[in-house]
């Protein structure tokens, strides 16, 4: 038998990967390196896939796509030091958008931590303020138990990201590190010497202390939290006296992935009109009754009665201002804290968004009786949504020297298929296809969130297409945002994902620029090329797409659908004419 051919020792590596597989993870987002090789190798073993990027960031903005589309926890694995601090702003979208992300990170040598080993720094203030727990393994018996315990915290209360160091030493097998600890600790040929490898063997009989044992995983599905039956009763009555009521419905809704179809059931249910937001876009499906899209604000200042539903009041409801002061505020929400963010409400459900909307609907009669009486107020928002689609109409036939971005993204909502799964990351373009394109199902439909995080794409639509390869992803790229994730065009090429990413290049981060140049009359550090990103995806394997004028562009999306049908990412530059379709956007 040589040397490739005998079995390898079991090491740390294969009880994460037991854990990871028994809790039935489909794959692995991951940047390589020598402080993870284990995991991913046994992972790989097992069945897991594995998909590795070109930059640590987008491993863990995949993992948060992932989460954010099945409700369970997406993984991404880092390497030590800089690859663990070059996800920080990934971590922190997750965090803030409340998705459930475990990350499992290498770490210098147990013994070697603070003596200046490769890649050492101490990651836990790093990293601690942006996940729900740090977790620092000591123990190779502890790897398997560490898994299910981030998992179950991932999900538990109000969702969000966790972390798991695990450092090299305990990654590998037994035998393997004994010797390497007692290469380190010399000959013992002096009394130091003896010293430390009496030090270092101790050490290790407490690393793989235990380690014999057969591990089991133990998985806790997580519950959601269940609004208590005082506060439902409050809501229902607010509701019920309610002339003219309103929902504003956001991502936390649809923490429990599996119920959207449920959720979204008794939404209708209520006959309330409703507007959606972040992961909430599409939970109505494309065209819904109830579903209002514009003049938001216009709309919070007429009702008399508000729920809010996984969202708080934050910069995009203007800290509560939005909402009238004489309004009845209903919020629903897990956490206490963004329930009773910036403005008190008179209603605070502290709990799953998605059971207070299953709760609300079993008193069906009194929706039933109530649906006459909201009519003409639903009618009014139906109206003023119809005014503002005709004067988005409008603005499409404006002519140009090259694209009509808004004209664009009307051909963009026609070509898309009825399964297109869309992911926006940008500024003013893609908060432009906000209002024009329309999410064709509950969770087809993702943004950075509240964060307003650059540079999600390529990460969000790796995940979605892990998650959905029947699914058309879309990426709506500003010009400035593509440059974060162009490389990963490499990644979609090695491991088969058909994107399809439409780039609105109008050569500066606009959104900034307008506000700027108005109020300090100086557009520095906003001006862009009309960079030939096309170019750039051809030199990694995908295809590249240049449109520069208006009768090109159908021919274009064609193509390019025609293209990820056959299994080809491909890249669409759109060269824009400059739009003032967002004046006076800029949230502070």
């Amino acid at each position: 038998m040589t040397e490739k051919d005998k079995p390898l020792a079991r090491h740390g590596g294969d009880r994460v990967a037991d854990a990871l597989a028994a809790l039935g993870v489909p794959c692995i987002f991951t940047l390589c390196g020598g402080h993870i090789s284990p995991i991913l190798s046994a992972a790989k073993a097992r069945g897991i896939r594995i998909v590795d990027v070109r930059d640590e960031v987008t491993a863990v903005f995949a993992a948060d796509a992932s989460a954010r589309l099945t409700g369970r926890p997406g993984v991404a694995a880092v390497t030590a030091g800089p690859g663990i601090s070059n996800t920080i702003t990934a971590l922190k979208n997750a965090q803030l958008a409340q998705s459930p992300v475990v990350l499992i990170g290498g770490a210098a040598p147990t013994a070697l931590q603070g003596r200046g080993a490769l890649q050492d720094i101490d990651q836990r203030p790093l990293v601690a303020p942006h996940v729900k727990r740090f977790i620092k393994i000591r123990r190779v018996a502890d790897l398997g138990p560490a898994v299910d315990d981030a998992f179950t915290l991932a999900c538990t209360g109000v969702p969000g990201p966790v972390f798991i160091e695990c450092p090299v030493d305990l990654l590998y097998d037994e035998a393997t590190i004994r010797q390497w600890y007692a290469d380190a600790a010399g000959k013992g040929r002096s009394i130091g010497e003896r010293m430390l490898r009496w030090y270092l063997g101790r050490h290790v009989a407490k690393m793989f202390a235990g380690s014999g044992e057969v591990a089991s995983t133990h998985v806790h599905p997580a519950v959601p939290p269940s609004p208590a039956a005082a506060d439902l009763r409050k809501a229902l009555a607010a509701l019920s006296q309610a002339k003219r009521p309103l929902m504003v419905i956001g991502s936390q809704t649809l923490a429990q992935a599996g119920q959207a179809a449920a959720i979204a059931q008794a939404i209708g249910q209520l006959g309330i009109p409703v507007y959606l937001s972040g992961m909430a876009r599409g939970l109505m499906g494309r065209h819904h009754p109830l579903q209002m899209r514009h003049q938001r604000r216009d709309a919070l200042r007429e009702a008399d009665c508000v729920v809010l539903a996984g969202v708080p009041c934050d910069f995009r409801l203007d800290y509560g201002k939005h909402i009238r002061r004489s309004a009845r505020l209903i919020a629903v929400n897990r956490s206490a804290r963004d329930a009773r963010l910036n403005r008190r409400p008179d209603v605070a459900v502290i709990g799953d968004a998605g059971l207070f909307f299953l709760s609300m609907a079993q008193s069906g009669n009194l929706w039933k009786q109530r649906a006459s009486d909201w009519q003409p107020w639903i009618a009014q928002l139906q109206a003023r949504d119809a005014q503002r689609e005709t004067g988005i109409d409008t603005q499409a036939t404006v002519g140009g020297t090259m694209v009509n971005p808004v004209a664009l993204l009307r051909l963009v909502e026609e070509t898309a298929g009825d399964k297109a799964l869309i992911v926006a990351d940008g500024g003013d373009f893609v908060a432009t296809a906000a209002y024009v394109l329309h999410p064709r199902a509950p969770l087809r439909w993702l943004d950075p969130g509240a964060f307003g995080t650059l540079g999600v794409g390529a990460g969000f639509a790796l995940g979605a297409a892990c998650c959905h390869p029947d699914a058309e992803v879309w990426i709506i790229f500003g010009d400035g945002a593509c440059g974060y994730g162009l490389v990963e065009f490499d990644t979609f090429v090695r491991h088969g994902i058909p994107v399809i990413a439409i780039v609105g290049n109008d050569a500066g981060w606009t959104q900034i620029a307008r506000e700027q140049v108005k109020m300090l009359h100086d557009d520095v550090a906003t001006v862009l090329a009309r960079t030939d990103y096309h170019k750039v995806a051809t030199g990694f394997g995908a295809e590249g797409i240049l449109v520069r004028e208006m009768a090109e562009v159908q021919p274009a999306l064609a193509r390019a659908r025609a293209l990820a049908r056959s299994g080809k990412p491909v890249l669409v530059n759109i060269w824009l004419d400059k739009t003032e379709f967002r004046e006076g956007s800029l949230s502070m």
